[in-house]
């Protein structure tokens, strides 16, 4: 679905879940969590973002990487898979290198040769923001990677995409923010952000009062998309 929208004068990417993988940790190592590793890493994902809601409206912040972890235990214990200390030590290590997703790096680089602004808004702190960028070979396409650390609270709060605004410098209407997850683009549609939905899922769209101006399968056809856009 697409409506009209001002030409974007920078694009802005979620991170996890939009150009990066987040099953990638525990399907690299599937053969040792067994045949429920699927259900444990859609569980270890729903608590990571399920603990950053609940610490920014208990005004409690810790990094995403101490919520990451935390919510790894939590989905261990939950579904007993019994994770040895060893194990978790590689499952977060592998968090911190996911892959991205394959059109990522072409996207990316099409972007930039078209001379858009890109930049990275998300909750990772900046070391695992950054080490996950140079990993998938993107960091250089890159002109900002902001982390909500500079404000200590996580998306969807205001204050984090007011942080991009401000990096970048331009009306909040012209920028384009891309996010795989239904929760992310309506914090950023409430906020003012021309808005994509990156629906990589098949979801169905949240019911809520602010969604998305385009809805797209993935990203192979965002650069043709601004290109229309900005013509």
């Amino acid at each position: 679905m697409t409506n009209p929208s001002p030409a974007p004068a920078a694009c802005v990417f979620d991170a996890y879940g939009t150009l990066l993988d987040v099953n990638a940790a525990a399907r690299a190592v599937s053969g040792e969590l067994g045949e429920r590793w699927k259900d444990f890493s859609a569980l270890w994902r729903q608590k990571q973002l399920e603990y950053t809601w609940l610490r920014g409206l208990m005004d409690r912040h810790a990094d995403f990487w101490t919520v990451t972890g935390e919510a790894l235990d939590h989905a261990d214990k939950a579904m007993e898979m019994g994770i040895t200390p060893d194990l978790r030590e590689r499952l977060m290590t592998l968090y911190m290198t996911l892959e991205a997703y394959g059109e990522v790096a072409e996207v990316l680089g099409k972007l930039k040769a078209q001379g858009v602004p890109l930049a990275i808004l998300s909750n990772g702190t900046p070391r695992m923001l950054d080490t996950a960028a140079r990993h998938a070979d993107i960091r250089d396409l890159l002109d900002h990677v902001l982390s909500v650390e500079e404000v200590a609270v996580y998306k969807p709060h205001p204050s984090v995409y007011q942080l991009a605004q401000d990096r970048l410098r331009v009306p909040r209407e012209r920028i384009l923010f891309l996010s795989s997850n239904g929760w992310d683009i309506a914090g950023a549609a409430s906020f003012g952000f021309a808005t994509a939905w990156i629906n990589r899922f098949g979801k169905v769209r949240e019911n809520l009062s602010h969604g998305p101006i385009h809805e797209l399968p993935d990203l192979t056809s965002v650069p043709a998309l601004v290109q229309v856009i900005r013509s």
